[in-house]
């Protein structure tokens, strides 16, 4: 999950009606022949005879006689409607999120949220075209002033994120911005009256504790409040909202969702309000749309306020908020205006503002850390510091979830290196009269009926591949490489291309009405193709809100080991979102990038999921959690029917997933697997990870989760991956579980209860995986040690050579064990397949607790010292990310699963509680200590002395250290 740079895809697209095209995509008519000039007696009789084109009406009857028979052929076969390409097409079964729990007074509770965690302070519905909220305020950096808005490194906050958070109706941030001290707390209430969804409120207290800065500075703070309607809508201005004392009220406006509202702005202290109105259709760039404005205004007249003028029909309204520090603001935001009298409306702001909501937040914070104690029952052996980073830990994962809504871009072969989109490109070729044709057609020819339409004196030979024009000679070498993609190579002498242009017109013609209809419009971009997938939601937690500000497949199973223990209805609400996002296949795009928001924080080699990929199905994780607890009666009855409901409809999309990973990441061997889509090709890697498929770059999609983690150095289909052969077996015991509960093991279970069987058959796992000589679990593959990177020359542009780090082979590999130990080797401990008193596991508690290899102060590294890949770069640019620092995911894994050895019978029960005690204490430790002195939770941890590393503000399986102090560990 890293990237860097960022390049516009958009600006290497261009519509296929720019003015350079229009000349391809017109139809000439054809100039009529001149007549020749005759001398016409005429005819002075009384009966006149009308002079006849027999050529025209001959040529008329053919038409119409064409016509009938086309019409008449249609009648008695019709075209079927083209199918939409599998990969886009939704898995065909009822929908999760159809379910009547999830509909109703839960669907209407969650309806308002913070579901904008890429921003300090963002609200919007559950809704895809939503009203939204959000904060931004001036900050300073190098002396100069500088808006905070969107959650980022560069803006060098010393701390922020939300202490409590419960997901549905309360929330309370705090953001350290240098001297200021900014504090948010989202409230939500449903009252008589209200609109859908009930109204909210955030107040915002605004601090300065220990001032630094001038006095200038020291004594004014400037906050912006805005709200936008992403549908477009016009939102109106209070005529007296330079006014607070007066009338509170800012904006109002009316929506179908929620009807009428009001925006109230309410304080006890001297505050100046300014405003400014724009009309856009996005949002993502609103903070560059309030400095232009400041910028304005301060060039013209020195002062640092908005300009008070609003564009017409308004869209987006900014509210600045200025006043000497310290000032408290409560911004309440009321619907259904219209649904009762004054009195009662009055009532509803009162209580969402003042005396009246201090009560209230201070209510809703007994609540939370009451929930907490009985959530997670910590232990006394935790002091007041642990408890509370435990609680920011649960809040900042909660506070964390958003809704998103959009198009996932899934990306398809390269088929050519030209700059082709929406219809097709021409291009001549090293042989003489000879062109390269590529556009968009139908894979079937023969159901192409705007062939037939248009295509008068056009003859079809689909045989050997040629397709024949009056003009062209030949078209040879007809083909369809993609879905939708066709190309050719056109022989003929040509006048300006008017034929070429014809024949591309009737496919990009073709192309056009088919993908409309199928709502899955191909794109091209420099040769690189992608589709969209259907629109969907997402309601989903995020690993860290100012770097992965998005739904990730393989982190979410972490979260929801958490959420589940949390809030079970929000639990079922997200795994519901994610497997409703199933295609046909039974393939969930791994990464969700969906919306113009979620996409402006990804970098663009990022943005396409590719079809051929997998990535862990950690869902299985949890559902085996809930499957277990329904064993134990851990859940109400209310808890238990919805589980139970959830797991009967969520069943057969399960099936699909399990299968499709069945199939095709299955390897050569029996009971074998390997994460398909390594690059076997590229020598700029030291070890090849996994890559786009059919990419000629070095982008990857990380598919195991573990991106670097050294695997075999030469990829292939002999490959056995031991980590996904584990990750089966979770699959298919899980499944297992469920058709038990749901009383299906005789119809649908014996196949599922047969493949955990072979999975976890503890001699077929040492044949394929274990090294007697290393006494360590291993991947099996095409793989040699002796390879390095080296800087070598290679060509360059202009005749000057470049120099680049390579890899480079000393040793011809062979099929052997992959000798590095780490993370992967411990997923048969992890998985509990080890038996308690077996020379194997006193094996593997060595290596986790031998500190030449594992073991560190600070938890498990995720390679070992020993091996060659150790803290390793894989490529110039890119550095050990697997390849030692300490994952808060894999140790807790582990760890859980030194708790079960500790409490089973065997020979090494006590030394599993020894080192169990220590590693807990160790990650406890340091990840309090951490979160002391830098304010944030971190993605990983050095091995060297224990010190945050990667992303900050990474309250993803991070949060996992709350489950550790409450010693809450999945069991089965």
């Amino acid at each position: 999950m890293t990237g860097s740079g960022r390049r516009s895809a958009r600006s290497r697209i261009k519509s296929s009606t720019d003015g350079g095209d229009d000349r391809s995509l017109r139809i000439e008519k054809p100039k009529p022949h001149p007549q020749y000039q005759r001398d016409r007696s005429r005819d002075h009789s009384l009966i006149r005879i009308p002079s006849i084109n027999l050529k025209a009406l001959l040529g008329f009857g053919i038409v119409l006689f064409l016509l009938v028979l086309f019409l008449i052929h249609h009648l008695i076969n019709p075209v079927e409607r083209p199918q939409t390409p599998r990969v886009v097409t939704p898995f065909p079964a009822p929908k999760i999120m159809d379910l009547p729990q999830f509909q109703g007074g839960h669907k209407e509770s969650l309806y308002w949220g913070t579901y904008r965690p890429n921003v300090y302070l963002g609200i919007r519905a559950r809704t895809p075209q939503s009203l939204v909220a959000g904060l931004m305020w001036t900050g300073v950096k190098d002396g100069r002033f500088s808006m905070r808005h969107v959650c980022q490194d560069a803006d060098e906050l010393e701390k922020y994120g939300w202490m409590r958070h419960n997901g549905r109706d309360y929330g309370h941030q705090e953001l350290v911005d240098q001297d200021m001290t900014l504090m948010t707390s989202f409230f939500k209430s449903k009252e008589d009256g209200s609109g859908y969804g009930g109204d909210w409120t955030v107040r915002i207290d605004v601090r300065n504790e220990n001032s630094k800065l001038t006095e200038d500075l020291q004594q004014t703070a400037h906050l912006f409040f805005y709200l936008a309607d992403e549908d477009g809508n016009a939102l109106s201005l209070s005529r007296d909202l330079l006014d607070i004392h007066d009338n509170s009220l800012l904006a109002f406006g009316s929506r179908k969702d929620i009807g009428s509202w009001h925006l109230h702005l309410a304080s006890m202290d001297d505050l100046e309000v300014h405003y400014s109105g724009f009309k856009t259709p996005h949002i993502h760039n609103l903070s560059d749309l309030v400095q232009q404005n400041l910028g304005a205004q301060v060039r013209k007249f020195g002062r640092l306020q908005l300009s008070d003028t609003s564009d017409d029909s308004s869209n987006i309204l900014v509210f600045q908020i200025s006043g000497s520090i310290p000032f408290r603001a409560d911004i309440a935001f009321v619907s259904g205006t219209d649904l009762g009298g004054n009195s009662r409306l009055k009532d509803r702001l009162n209580s969402l503002t003042g005396t009246l909501l201090t009560t209230r937040l201070d209510e809703k914070e007994r609540e939370f850390d009451d929930k907490f104690k009985n959530s997670f029952s910590l232990t006394d052996e935790l002091d007041f510091e642990s408890i509370s980073i435990g609680k920011a830990a649960v809040a900042n994962l909660i506070g964390g979830i958003g809704y998103f809504y959009g198009q996932s871009k899934i990306s398809l072969p390269k088929t050519s290196d030209s700059l082709t989109f929406y219809g097709y490109s021409v291009a001549m070729t090293n042989s003489p009269r000879t062109y390269h044709v590529i556009g968009l057609i139908s894979d079937d020819w023969s159901s192409n009926p705007l062939v037939n339409i248009f295509g008068m004196g056009l003859t079809e030979k689909i045989s050997e591949g040629i397709l024949t024009f009056r003009g062209i000679e030949e078209v040879a070498n007809l083909r369809t490489p993609g879905a939708g993609c066709f190309e050719a190579e056109v022989v003929g002498e040509f006048d300006d291309h008017k034929e070429l242009q014809f024949v591309a017109l009737v496919i990009f013609l073709w192309t056009f009405w088919k993908n409309i209809l199928c709502d899955a419009i191909l794109q091209f971009k420099s040769g690189e193709r992608y589709i969209s997938y259907w629109p969907a939601e997402l309601y989903t937690a995020v690993p860290s809100r100012p770097f992965f500000p998005r739904g990730f497949l393989w982190d979410e199973g972490f979260h929801q080991l958490l959420i589940w223990r949390w809030d079970i209805q929000i639990c079922l609400d997200i795994v519901g979102h994610w497997l409703d996002l199933m295609n046909v296949e039974g393939w969930i795009p791994r990464e969700q990038i969906l919306g113009a928001e979620a996409l402006s924080k990804v970098p663009e080699e990022f943005v396409l999921q590719h079809p051929t990929n997998g990535n862990p199905p950690t869902l299985f994780l949890v559902l085996r959690d809930l499957v277990f607890g329904m064993k134990k009666n851990k859940f109400t009855a209310a808890e238990r029917d919805q589980i139970s409901s959830f797991l009967e409809r969520a069943f057969v999309r399960l099936e699909a997933w399990f299968q499709w990973f069945n199939t095709t990441q299955s390897g050569m061997a029996t009971s074998s697997y390997f994460w398909h889509g390594r690059d076997n090709t590229t020598t700029r890697e030291l070890n090849a990870k996994v890559w786009h498929h059919m990419e000629l770059s070095s982008q990857e999609t990380f598919s195991s989760g573990f991106d670097d983690y050294p695997r075999a150095s030469h990829p292939g289909d002999e490959e056995r991956h031991l980590d996904l052969r584990c990750w089966m077996l979770l699959a298919a015991d899980c499944m297992y579980s469920i058709s038990k509960l749901l009383r299906k093991e005789k119809e649908l279970g014996k196949e599922y209860g047969s493949t955990a069987k072979l999975l976890s058959d503890f001699a077929i796992l040492n044949q394929m995986h274990f090294d007697d000589a290393y006494g360590a679990y291993f991947d099996f593959g095409n793989h040699t040690e002796k390879v390095r990177l080296s800087w070598q020359e290679v060509g360059g542009t202009n005749h000057y050579a470049t120099r680049e780090l390579v890899q480079e082979v000393l040793e011809r590999p062979r099929l052997r064990f992959v000798p590095h130990i780490g993370y992967v080797s411990l997923f048969p401990f992890m998985w509990r397949i080890l038996p308690p008193d077996s020379l194997i596991l006193e094996k593997q508690l060595d290596l986790i607790s031998n500190r030449s290899i594992l073991w560190t102060d600070y938890g498990l590294r995720s390679l070992s010292k020993t091996s060659s890949m150790y803290m390793k770069r894989n490529t110039e640019h890119d550095p050990p990310y697997w390849r030692g620092p300490i994952w808060m995911n894999m140790n807790y894994l582990i760890l859980s699963s030194l708790h079960h050895y500790s409490k089973e019978n065997g020979p090494y029960k006590d030394k599993a509680k020894t080192m169990y005690s220590d590693l807990r204490s160790n990650l406890i430790r340091n990840i309090v200590r951490n979160y002391q002195q830098t304010g944030y939770f971190w993605e990983q941890y050095d091995q060297k002395k224990g010190k945050g590393k990667g992303a900050r503000v990474f309250t993803g399986w991070t949060s996992l250290v709350l489950l550790i102090m409450a010693e809450a560990y999945s069991e089965w």
